[in-house]
């Protein structure tokens, strides 16, 4: 089959799946069937729905295969999803172009991709979900790093010293015990003993650790409401962004609460229910003070349903005594204006236009004689919507949370505490690699080195040639084979090599970031970002860049310490 002939099969498949989805959908919304998409979206905003999500994510896969077309899909797209960000990033790839102009559209639209985040729920949950989260993670997998590659490295002075001393063998066995509390705190008990050999400034991440640990109950049940939604959430979010109104009608199963009920009243008015949206609206009246005006101008267009429009001019009139909202002004307009008082409605129309005009010419561009479109409906404002989601699904902190936090505590002052009294522990020659510590080695040796290697580069006269040559030999051999390794880990990951070298403190600034990105993107390209079909775009690209300026950038600053003989 030629190129053209699969291009052709590709279309009719592409007004095939359009057929059946706008069919789809109407067959869901309970209307009739509709002639062409400016019907479907002419009968959304009927139901007071401004929302056509799923129509604007398949014009968005239709745009990726008709190229020609694809900016006119993607305004049209636009037109049906105004807060849908995955639109306007997908503007922005199809406008950009190296000239001028095409830089400064690329970058208006996404400017505006990126403002879509705070008017899209579900976009700002799930990236603000994937930030919080990815944090968490990612520096509790940084901490495991850490642990892996020091320990073995430290391996051989914990023994040394636990052989001198077997006191010492008690705190062997402190990652054993609290493996009970869980992961974290296994993790803290390892820093605990790998971190007496830490040098002074990596004692940093080893309290760090502590604070990690300590923390953690709390932090893990912050974020607990990012991955555990109340299941009234979806219909909250769907009649208050304008997509739905038939799920909302289940929110008083949830309970009597603001949110949920306000959103269950604006849904029963969007439906024509107007008499039970005016009973819902009343019991809302002064329990959220900050609601009140909104409450007010709904329940007027409520009043407007049922034909009673001085009760609706009353209302908006109380509204605007609160807080002076451009659609009561619009809607005053438009009441006016029906009662052919053209005067009144011009003035109560300027002064909406005053407070807002570019809502105001949104309330004019969609109006009409039906009741969810002659007069505009306020939502819940975001900020509320985000309140109720995490309020659910933190619940309280579990009596092995609360212990692994005091353990925390005491892990800190024992640590401190014992790192001042310990005076005698084993230490790493920074030349041969050798383990010797100041209670066996009863010399004095300088320039953290073994008796041997001091004797050998120091104390020249006093040892002999034939052994000089030898340990020399001995240690250039030792520093190649760390230099090597270093290189090794440096290439398996971003700040391996710094914290195989001892620069502990370096390379954690190197590896969070780079496990952070790593994270993101895993996340971003699993379930747990809420978004379907599509994904966050622009972060994939972003990650993987910083993910390569990490990764450079850290083999580059151990080239350069080996190059400089720092290690």
């Amino acid at each position: 089959m030629s190129a053209c002939a699969g291009d052709s099969v590709g279309k009719v498949k592409g007004v095939l799946l359009l057929v059946v989805f706008v069919a789809a959908i109407n067959l869901f919304l309970g209307t009739a069937p509709c002639s062409s998409a400016e019907d479907l979206y002419d009968a959304r905003l009927d139901e007071g729905l401004s929302v056509t999500e799923p129509y604007s994510y398949l014009l968005i896969a239709q745009a990726h295969h008709e190229k020609a077309a694809a900016l006119a899909l993607l305004e049209q797209a636009r037109r049906y999803s105004p807060d849908l960000p995955a639109v306007y990033f997908e503007i922005a790839r199809e406008a950009f172009s190296p000239s001028a102009n095409g830089i400064f559209r690329w970058f208006d639209y996404s400017r505006e991709g990126v403002r879509a985040y705070w008017r899209n729920f579900w976009w700002k949950f799930s990236i603000s979900a994937l930030t919080y989260g990815g944090l968490l993670i990612s520096f509790a997998l940084s901490m495991v790093v850490i642990i892996a590659i020091r320990v073995p490295v430290e391996k051989g002075l914990i023994l040394h010293d636990a052989r001198e001393e077997r006191k010492r063998l008690m705190l062997l066995a402190l990652p054993l015990f609290l493996s009970v509390l869980g992961p974290i705190a296994l993790i803290t008990g390892l820093f605990f003993i790998a971190g007496f050999y830490f040098k002074k400034e990596n004692k940093a991440v080893v309290y760090l650790s502590f604070l990690f640990c300590f923390l953690f109950p709390f932090l893990q049940r912050e974020v607990t409401p990012f991955f555990y939604q109340p299941s009234s959430l979806k219909s909250i979010v769907a009649v208050n962004e304008g997509k739905d109104n038939k799920l909302a009608l289940w929110a008083p199963r949830m309970g009597n609460e603001v949110v949920p009920l306000f959103s269950y009243a604006l849904a029963l008015k969007r439906e024509g229910e107007y008499q039970k949206s005016i009973d819902a609206y009343k019991s809302l009246v002064g329990r959220m003070p900050k609601l009140d005006a909104r409450v007010q101008i709904n329940l007027g267009n409520a009043y407007y349903g049922l034909g009673n429009i001085e009760e609706a001019k009353a209302s908006y009139l109380r509204a605007i005594g609160m807080a002076p909202l451009p659609s009561a002004f619009y809607n005053l307009s438009q009441i006016y204006r029906g009662m052919l008082d053209f005067t009144k409605g011009d003035e109560y129309f300027r002064e909406g236009a005053k407070q807002n005009p570019e809502a105001v010419s949104r309330f004019a561009a969609i109006s009409a004689n039906n009741p969810n479109r002659f007069v505009v409906d306020e939502t819940l404002p975001g900020s509320l919507i985000w309140e109720y989601a995490m309020k659910y699904g933190k619940g309280s902190l579990s009596g092995i949370q609360m212990l692994g936090s005091i353990v925390a505590v005491l892990l800190t002052a024992g640590f401190y505490f014992l790192d001042k009294l310990v005076r005698h522990r084993a230490q790493r020659c920074k030349r041969c690699g050798d383990v010797y510590c100041s209670r066996c080695s009863r010399v004095i040796t300088w320039g953290e080195m073994c008796p041997r290697c001091f004797g050998s580069l120091v104390k020249i006269d006093e040892v002999d040639s034939r052994e000089r040559i030898t340990r020399l030999l001995s240690i250039y051999q030792s520093q190649m084979k760390r230099r090597r390794r270093t290189k090794l880990m440096s290439y398996l990951i971003a700040g391996g090599g710094q914290i195989y070298s001892g620069k502990v403190l370096v390379g954690l600034l190197f590896l969070w970031p780079f496990m952070f990105s790593v994270t993101l993107i895993v996340m971003d390209h699993s379930p747990i970002s809420g978004l379907s079909p599509f994904r966050h775009v622009w972060l994939t690209p972003l990650m993987v860049a910083c993910l390569l300026l990490l990764y450079w950038g850290s083999i580059f600053h151990i080239r350069r310490r080996i190059y400089k003989g720092w290690l």
